[in-house]
């Protein structure tokens, strides 16, 4: 059931098929070259398909999974924001403490 299915592989079938239609064919008394069994011709390989087919699963997978990135971003850049905002905020309240004990010393 967990196991992995493996397809056949074209190249191990073809193989398999030649050496089955492969024979040797007889040598003639007249003729002085060997018999040689003629070269089976190539299987042509298959292609892989040009385009991704999306199942009804795997399009709300990508959805989702992709909802959850830019949520997460979204999140991370308006903190990052507010950290910015905060970081400002404390500092004119520092220079305006700063200023105001400047002006009292006078």
């Amino acid at each position: 059931m967990l196991t992995p299915k493996y397809p056949v592989s074209d190249t191990i079938t073809a193989l398999r098929n030649t050496a089955r239609t492969v024979t040797a064919v007889p040598a003639q008394a007249d003729d002085h070259t060997p018999a040689t069994p003629a070269p089976a011709p190539a299987a042509a390989p298959k292609k892989a398909p040009s385009a991704i087919q999306l199942t009804p699963g795997s399009t709300l997978a990508l959805i989702g999974g992709s909802t959850a990135v830019v949520l997460i971003v979204g999140a991370v850049l308006v903190s990052m924001l507010l950290a910015v905002a905060i970081t400002g905020v404390s500092v004119a309240i520092c220079a305006l403490i700063v200023r105001s004990l400047i002006n009292h010393n006078h």
